[in-house]
């Protein structure tokens, strides 16, 4: 797309001013948001639709401005963009939203598409990558670049662990001992020890370390 005008072929005059994709932003650190604005300005088939620097103003601004696409950062202060996500989507169903992020553990990419998000974009990638994948979200599909869909890959169907198993290893992240997490969890050590034995197998891991080093390469645990 080189001109923001249609034109007739024939006289070679412009007629009418070309629709635009109007673009929101939803970013906590300024210098990405106001880098993301900049690129759409100089894009001529969009145009900026409003910023918000966390994900209760995201959803406000979307009640607001109704934008064709949101590009909502994964983690704000407050409210995620995941949840901003959701939220977004349980009140506007045809929302189309694309997550940013600079992480890229499938366990991430896979709670923001289960979230709803059309699409999943490391803020590293190339701009004319990320401008693609804007319009074709626009025309309704569901796009990720090929690194993105890669990490998604990784997810085995049917290993999910469950809420009491990410809990325990949140807490063997943190170091704990068996003992330590059965008393902060208020369950027997034994008990913990079993919890543990099935984290690592569902990660294929060998030993407690490696089930962290795991969780933390997909995403599945952060260390604060």
């Amino acid at each position: 797309m080189t001109s923001g005008l249609y034109c007739d072929s024939r006289a070679g005059v412009a007629l009418v001013p070309e629709a635009r994709i109007r673009i929101m932003i939803a970013e906590d650190h300024p210098v990405v948001r106001e880098g993301l604005a900049a690129m759409i300005a100089k894009e001529p088939g969009l145009v900026l639709a409003g910023s918000a620097e966390d994900g209760s103003q995201a959803v406000e601004l979307y009640r607001r401005s109704r934008p064709d696409i949101a590009l909502m950062d994964l983690r704000m202060p407050g409210k995620s963009g995941v949840e901003a996500t959701r939220e977004i989507l349980a009140e506007f169903p045809a929302a189309r939203i694309i997550i940013l992020s600079t992480y890229d553990g499938d366990e991430h990419i896979y709670g923001a598409l289960k979230a709803g998000a059309r699409s999943y974009l490391l803020k590293d990638m190339r701009l004319r990558e990320m401008v693609e994948v804007i319009h074709a979200v626009h025309r309704g599909e569901r796009r990720l670049p090929p690194a993105v869909a890669a990490n998604l890959a990784e997810r085995i169907p049917g290993e999910d662990l469950t809420a009491r198993e990410r809990e325990v290893l949140a807490l063997l992240a943190r170091g704990m001992s068996n003992k330590q997490i059965g008393a902060a969890l208020g369950i027997a050590a034994s008990t913990a020890k079993g919890f543990v034995m099935n984290i690592m197998g569902k990660l294929g891991a060998a030993d407690r370390t490696e089930a962290v080093t795991i969780a933390l390469r997909r995403g599945l645990v952060r260390i604060k």
